[in-house]
């Protein structure tokens, strides 16, 4: 294994307004920002995430681009996915030996449109999309499996979303929302509006870098010791919905132990019970101090920055050991882990 750092990580105040502001305009404020703090102008490799019907238009990440800067030419990819499986993508280049170093970005503007609609085309074409089903009702229905299974109230959902709408106050990215209610209104039973995460504008990006360059750049790396993806079948109806087998192996593969902070892309409050039992993170792991996607849910970005936050208790020395997670699809169906440390494998 090639060891492998994030180095820099930067995102922007998120917004649950359209503010009229291009993808571009989103981006370059904070691609110059990690530009700035890592010396490097020029990347050897360039990889983003993102979502062309978010968007609303064909290549649209091909327009982003102009925020990075094209000519002379770039080695570029991109990943119609949220955008930490962009950074899957330039860590495996890296191990590679192709690039030493790597700007990995993910943005979103989900207020441009209903994401109710747009993530329904992500579902079977022949007998789930036609129902017209939405990802908040599908998402209910693995709530009440799990809470049937665990014994799992309410009462314990809302202590979730409390918890990170309290700690996405202290966040200066995150939305500011109100404390969620005993009383509030449901969304889909059994989830309640504040059960359902912040729908937001916004972008991050990520500056990974390999070896010596990691430690001339970082005066404290965050090196990646782990990182995996799964996928769970398809249909939600061929699985167990009250668990995670897909969490649980990247879990596993990842080497998701010892850890101090994990920031979750629990994107539902019941998620979260889901993901720390499959990841085995006991009541002494702090989980999601930024507040997580339940302060505030940049779409495409959310789970690049559940990286970088994890990155980030790395970098300032508040922690030795983190796991960032990354979710994509109907039901927790798709889960990426990603093991960090202040001591790299060399």
């Amino acid at each position: 294994m090639r060891d492998v750092a994030i180095v820099a990580f930067a995102q922007t105040k998120h917004s649950a307004v359209d503010e009229g502001l291009h993808e571009t305009e989103m981006l370059l404020p904070i691609i110059q920002q990690v530009k700035e703090q890592t010396g490097i102008s020029r990347f050897d490799f360039t990889c983003s995430g993102s979502c062309d019907y978010l968007i609303g238009a064909p290549f649209s990440f091909v327009s982003a681009l102009n925020a990075v800067g094209a000519w002379p030419p770039i080695s570029e990819s991109h990943v119609e996915m949220d955008g930490a499986w962009a950074l899957y993508e330039a860590w495996v280049k890296m191990q590679h030996g192709e690039f030493d170093t790597a700007l990995v970005y993910g943005f979103g503007k989900p207020s441009q449109g209903s994401l109710r609609e747009i993530f329904n085309r992500q579902y079977d074409p022949y007998y789930l999309a036609p129902l017209g089903v939405d990802q908040v009702s599908l998402a209910a229905l693995q709530a009440q499996a799990y809470m049937h299974r665990s014994g799992t109230k309410e009462d314990d959902l809302l202590a979730v979303a409390d918890r990170a709408r309290k700690a996405g106050r202290a966040n200066p990215y995150a939305l500011d929302l109100d404390d969620p209610a005993a009383d509030a209104a449901y969304d889909v039973a059994p989830l309640k509006t504040h059960d359902v995460a912040a729908e937001a504008d916004g972008a991050a990006v990520i500056v990974l870098a390999a070896d010596v360059h990691a430690r001339d750049i970082c005066e404290r790396p965050a090196w990646i010791t782990g990182i995996d993806h799964r996928a769970d079948a398809h249909s939600p109806g061929v699985r167990d919905l009250s668990r995670s087998e897909s969490t649980r192996l990247a879990g596993e593969r990842a080497g998701a132990t010892g850890i101090e902070v994990a920031e979750l892309h629990v994107q539902f409050s019941h998620e979260e019970f889901i993901v720390r039992e499959a990841l085995n993170l006991g009541d002494d792991v702090k989980v999601n101090p930024s507040g997580g996607p339940l302060a505030a849910n940049p779409v495409m970005a959310a789970g690049l920055i559940r990286l970088g936050e994890a990155a980030a208790r790395i970098h300032s020395g508040e922690a030795s050991r983190t796991l960032g997670h990354a979710t994509s699809g109907p039901c927790l169906q798709q889960n990426l882990v990603c093991v960090l440390s202040g001591e790299s494998h060399g």
